[in-house]
């Protein structure tokens, strides 16, 4: 697993997927496929893909629907998360039709 395949999946699925970091903060990728590290203040020390290869944990933020109803976050562990990747977009529900 690699950043970039967080990112397509975030966008792809309107997700917003957050992991922790080796030193405390925390890594959101928004729905458009941004990483963002929220506490960050200066230069990082740090490598985002070196991070993500040492994350366990993740927390999926589905999209909101409406402002009423705040939708749950999920947690997956490194495996599931793996596992959602490799089901690409889309696929756990009813099949699209092929893309152009």
């Amino acid at each position: 697993m690699i950043l970039s395949d967080l990112r397509k999946a975030a966008v792809k699925k309107h997700l917003r997927i957050r992991f922790p970091l080796s030193n405390g903060m925390e890594c959101v990728v928004n729905e458009h496929g941004i990483a963002q590290v929220p506490a960050l203040r200066g230069v990082p020390s740090f490598n985002l893909e070196e991070e993500l290869g040492g994350a366990q944990d993740f927390l999926i933020d589905p999209p909101h629907t409406t402002a009423k109803a705040k939708p749950e976050t999920r947690k997956y562990t490194r495996d599931q998360m793996s596992a959602l990747l490799a089901a690409g977009p889309g696929r756990e529900a009813a099949p699209d039709e092929h893309e152009e």
